[in-house]
């Protein structure tokens, strides 16, 4: 069988649990940039992301799918504009991105990934 691998973990969740060939990411959320543009908070989320794929032994051109959360669908082109830059032409995920209330009203965005583990 094999192990399942949780990373940064607490009472109620991981940040990154990896099984199987596939990581699975929790919802990433700007804590340094709380409070700030789509666009801060979106850099420091796809960072985070970098991070934790790299300590997975994955990175994001492996991203099988991605997931978004907007507080304001009205912040999607700016969204969009810092995602496109980041994401590899030729290796960008199934994506979903819609408009939810967050954890807290500072929080503009969070995105989750799931993505295949190198082997």
């Amino acid at each position: 069988m094999t192990a399942i691998i949780r990373k940064h973990s607490n009472h109620r969740m991981s940040q990154l649990v990896v099984h199987g060939g596939t990581a699975w990411l929790a919802g990433q959320i700007a804590m340094e940039n709380r409070g700030q543009s789509i666009t801060k908070q979106t850099e420091e989320i796809l960072s985070a992301i970098d991070r934790l794929l790299e300590e997975a032994g994955s990175d994001k051109t492996r991203i099988l799918s991605a997931t978004v959360w907007l507080s304001d669908i009205n912040d999607f082109t700016e969204f969009n504009t810092v995602w496109d830059a980041w994401v590899p032409q030729g290796h960008v995920p199934a994506r979903a991105c819609v408009e939810a209330k967050l954890v807290a009203p500072d929080f503009n965005v969070e995105v989750a990934v799931v993505a295949a583990v190198n082997e």
